[in-house]
């Protein structure tokens, strides 16, 4: 995984050496055939000089790898934003970056292993998430108001236009307390209610299913993009044959998650629990 934008851009350049190589061109070859500096071919192999689209359209037709051109322009193009730090954007112009990111779906398909996602969290479970955000990354408490209420703004795409949604949560998530009990009550109240609304599809991935695909949180947009929160950054990816890991990742996880009445009874199981957990009486 590419960290900086230096190494990307060297990790990038590596790949275009390697389709110089695979063609048995030397450099000075390459830049005879495309017309090019004598130098462009190394600064471009080695990251000291980005190319552009038609720079690697070229690359690839000196080279016999057309076939590459969607998937290296991709790459290309999210050399230097893909690994964003989050350090880089507060939290509220995050919130509202989302906003319009969500806007332009039509299928936003959401895996979240821990926590209730972002767009089917009630008012209290997303401030007690996003008062940890702030704390944990030292954000001013400021912060914390314009975030909440870009986060509900956003909750709004799930009843406007023509998007469809499918979550897919871990039963990890209806157990992970998130603020005080009635905080979780009142959040598994929200899930049943969210599965009744006809453009939204909500899987659960029981803890006994099996191992079946590497996975941690993310996001996907339509077909077109990718996004995944560590600790340190948010990723976002656009390359196709990285985006096609996920949908398999995805259709993997769906067939394991539990649906319809199977996933309301797990829920409803959930809030008995909590409720016996947290009766004085018993």
């Amino acid at each position: 995984m590419t960290t900086t934008a230096k190494e990307a851009r060297e990790a990038f350049g590596e790949r275009l050496r390697n389709l110089r190589k695979d063609a048995g061109l030397t450099g000075r070859q390459l830049s005879e055939l495309a017309g090019w500096h004598s130098s462009k071919v190394s600064k471009i192999e080695y990251g000291r000089q980005t190319p552009t689209d038609d720079d690697v359209r070229v690359w690839c037709i000196h080279t016999n790898s057309g076939d590459q051109v969607p998937d290296l322009i991709a790459n290309l193009r999210n050399v230097e934003t893909a690994y964003l730090e989050q350090k880089r954007m507060r939290l509220p112009h995050r919130q509202k970056h989302s906003i319009a990111t969500e806007a332009k779906t039509s299928l936003m398909r959401w895996y979240e292993p821990m926590v209730v996602p972002g767009l089917l969290q009630t008012p209290p479970y997303a401030e007690a998430i996003l008062r940890m955000v702030l704390d944990f990354y030292d954000d001013p408490p400021g912060d914390l108001e314009p975030s909440l209420a870009a986060r509900l703004e956003r909750q709004q795409v799930l009843y406007r236009g023509n998007h469809r949604f499918y979550f897919i949560i871990a039963e990890q998530v209806l157990h992970t307390p998130v603020g005080d009990p009635d905080t979780m009550l009142e959040q598994m109240d929200r899930l049943l209610t969210a599965m009744s609304l006809p453009r939204v599809v909500l899987g659960i991935m029981p803890t006994t299913a099996d191992y079946r695909t590497p996975v941690n949180n993310f996001i996907m947009f339509d077909t077109r993009m990718v996004q995944v929160e560590t600790i340190s950054a948010a990723l976002t990816i656009t390359q196709p044959s990285e985006i096609a890991l996920y949908d398999k990742a995805f259709h993997r996880l769906k067939d394991l998650a539990v649906h319809g009445q199977d996933a309301r009874t797990m829920i409803a199981a959930a809030m008995d629990e909590l409720r016996s957990d947290h009766d004085p009486r018993t």
